[in-house]
């Protein structure tokens, strides 16, 4: 009996395309599958085959945690994906599982500790303050995401990661055309390529280094026989390119901020509620158009009356997650007083992100330089005349036109 009410509750399959979206609207079509319930299947652009999509908190938390799911198996199959270029490696350091992927994380743990983030704070707000100098000398009206938003991060984790600052730009172009589709698979497979040559030379020129940047770190640790070259770029790469996020994430939170004037008046007026606001936008942005890698199902598993078989693909949703009214009441509103606020914008579990501490100081250091050093900052068009991104599984502004 319990066999027949599990088959029969097998959801229908839904496409569930990456939209473009504008501005941080939610996407209609993920919410429409959070009503639906918190597992649903659907299929993704690329691929093969179909998925179960999870957006409940607990489940993805779950989902993300419990080893009867794993991400590994992934690179033996061809599973529907959100973009053509988005193949997985083989020994992807994304994609190993504990005790594996544990090597190359504890190699460059000591960078992304507090002590390894206050370690770049001084120097990142150095170079925050030269952007700001730079935009104010040339005057209004600016595009604030060219200005600002878009080279701080780079530099940053170029300073973390221990990469001259004369080979910032290549790193740049590398990993916009790692995060794309918009320009075809082989364009950004080139990408990849191209970065991973790179730090495979950069790590292998370190391996007697004992600075405490990160390509030094792993660069000591390959040296030490603790982690391969091969995981040790890998996770060079994964890093990297994760910095990319905090252009987009800031772009999205100032165009927030930009278009509720009460709420920038607010953080502006009120500094020492900047550092929780920051963590509540960090939950309500929508950081994606889609989903990340997929888990697979080890072993049948139910949940909330469907069977997951063994073998099947997985996806979780954090934007989903982060709107889940049972853990965040009035989930669409923007509370700068919420607490507390375990969101899961930086993901959970074994591969929670392991910039996520300095993505937060990054943050909290755009918001206080710009709401203090241009009170003045208003959206010099329309909210509607925005440009965002299209063809990017990370959501952004493409340009933040700014006056004062």
């Amino acid at each position: 009996m319990i066999e027949e009410t599990l088959e029969r509750s097998v959801p229908a399959v839904r496409d569930w395309p990456p939209a473009g979206l504008d501005g941080t609207d939610f996407d209609p079509a993920l919410a429409e599958l959070m009503r639906e319930g918190p597992v649903t299947r659907v299929g993704l652009p690329d691929g093969e085959g179909r998925a179960w999509l999870v957006t409940g908190y607990d489940d993805v938390r779950l989902v993300t945690d419990d080893p009867r799911f794993a991400r590994a198996p992934v690179m033996a199959r061809q599973l529907t994906r959100p973009a053509p270029h988005f193949v997985p490696e083989r020994g992807a350091v994304g994609l190993l599982e504990p005790p594996d992927h544990i090597r190359p994380r504890r190699a460059v743990a000591s960078a992304f500790t507090a002590r390894g983030v206050e370690r770049v704070r001084e120097r990142a707000r150095g170079m925050l303050g030269e952007l700001v100098d730079a935009m104010l000398r040339a005057g209004p009206p600016a595009d604030l995401t060219e200005a600002v938003l878009s080279p701080f991060p780079i530099a940053v984790t170029c300073e973390l990661m221990g990469v001259p600052a004369a080979d910032r730009h290549s790193l740049r172009t590398w990993t916009r055309l790692i995060l794309s589709s918009s320009h075809g698979a082989d364009v950004g497979e080139r990408a990849k390529r191209a970065m991973n040559a790179y730090f495979a030379d950069l790590i292998g020129s370190r391996e007697d280094s004992t600075d405490e940047d990160v390509t030094s770190l792993l660069g000591a640790a390959v040296g030490r026989g603790e982690v391969t070259s091969e995981e040790a770029v890998g996770l060079a790469v994964l890093l990297q390119t994760g910095g990319e996020a905090v252009t987009d994430s800031s772009g999205q939170m100032f165009h927030t901020l930009l278009t509720r004037r009460e709420l920038l008046e607010r953080l502006r007026s009120e500094p020492e509620t900047r550092p929780r606001a920051v963590d509540e936008l960090l939950r309500w942005i929508p950081h994606r158009n889609a989903v990340g890698p997929s888990h697979t199902a080890l072993e049948d598993v139910e949940l909330h009356g469907v069977r997951i078989r063994a073998g099947d693909a997985v996806h979780v949703s954090y934007p989903a997650a982060n709107r889940d009214p049972e853990v965040f009441p009035h989930p669409d509103d923007i509370d700068v007083s919420r607490s507390p606020n375990p969101h899961l914008a930086f993901g959970f579990g074994p591969h929670y992100c392991p910039g996520g501490m300095l993505a937060r100081m990054e943050s909290e250091l755009l918001v206080d330089t710009l709401l203090d050093r241009v009170p003045g900052m208003r959206l010099a068009v329309p909210p509607g005349d925005v440009p965002f991104k299209k063809g990017t599984l990370i959501r952004g502004p493409e340009a933040l036109p700014v006056t004062w």
